[in-house]
């Protein structure tokens, strides 16, 4: 019998904050002022696309320049229009705990689901200290979080032991794991009983055919659908579909995440779609050059979806 005949199925995972959860990027005006009305209709329209979750208020949504007001204006205006339909999961990132413990709070406040809380960037602090903050920004509200380990970005990993210890918080839950390393994550997976999220678009499939609960994704702004897709194949254990969803979607992954600026050609791909008015950026990230917006546009056509 091959091994991806449908009537291999695997239990389905535990999926506390969804399956296919998009990071949203956070649209801005012309003057860069965040555009909450943009913000709406951007959540409604991935949500119609396929997504069950979003995640706001993260590097995507270019968190390290928005300030918390706006951070709160953006939760509760999403969570109005498609809260009840999506769970909605808010970073609470920074290398400073009493201030990551902040935002977690405003995001209990403003009416999140769930929060996701990255390792603590630049200051490289150690094992004790990774755990130390992780814990801190989670106890400083009652949601259910998703850790971030992102060592190519933050200068940390997670390590092993930290992770055994904070697997037995009962308010955490699950882990995007964005070190590109799907063995580890596999074995770690088989250890804890933590949920694991994949968050490299480019292992999406990779990830899910080891057990994993989802993806937050940042092609999931033009590919929410075929992602649904791909997690209901491995579901029922058809990996051969799977597969080809995945490969179908690497001209998108390679476009959106190719060079590098996720949040940057996400956006592009908004504007291009027009389901938000521009792709406005705020520094030291800078929007999408003409020849960029060129290229995608070439990729979302042939693509089928522009």
């Amino acid at each position: 019998m091959p091994f991806d005949s449908p009537s291999t199925a695997a239990p389905v995972p535990a999926r506390t904050f969804g399956s296919v959860l998009t990071a949203m990027v956070t649209p801005f005006d012309p003057d860069g002022r965040i555009d909450i009305p943009a913000a709406q209709a951007l959540a409604v329209h991935l949500v119609d696309s396929g997504c069950d979750g979003l995640v706001l208020n993260g590097t995507t949504g270019e968190s390290p320049t928005t300030h918390q007001p706006e951070k709160d204006e953006l939760v509760r205006a999403v969570v109005d229009v498609v809260g009840h339909r999506a769970t909605i999961v808010a970073g609470a990132g920074s290398n400073d705990t009493a201030h990551a413990a902040r935002i977690a709070e405003a995001a209990q406040r403003t009416g999140a689901h769930g929060l996701l809380v990255v390792t603590p960037y630049y200051n490289r602090p150690s094992q004790e200290g990774v755990y130390r903050h992780l814990r801190a920004v989670v106890e400083a509200t009652e949601l259910p979080a998703m850790l971030y380990d992102i060592p190519g970005r933050t200068g940390v990993a997670i390590a092993d032991e930290t992770l055994d210890r904070l697997a037995a918080h009962p308010q955490i839950k699950a882990v995007k794991d964005a070190t590109g390393n799907v063995d580890q994550g596999f074995r770690r997976m088989l250890r804890t009983g933590l949920e694991f999220y994949s968050g490299d678009d480019g292992l999406n499939f990779a990830w899910l055919a080891h057990g994993a609960s989802g993806i937050v994704s940042v092609v999931g702004h033009v590919a929410a659908g075929p992602y649904a897709q791909m997690v209901a194949a491995v579901d029922r254990g058809d990996l051969a579909s799977a597969r080809r969803i995945a490969a179908d979607l690497v001209p998108l992954v390679r476009a959106i995440m190719g060079g590098g600026q996720g949040a940057v050609m996400a956006k592009a791909a908004m504007e291009l779609l027009r389901v938000i008015p521009t792709r406005t950026v705020r520094s030291p990230l800078v929007a999408a050059s003409p020849e960029e917006l060129a290229d995608l546009e070439h990729v979302l056509v042939n693509e089928g979806i522009l």
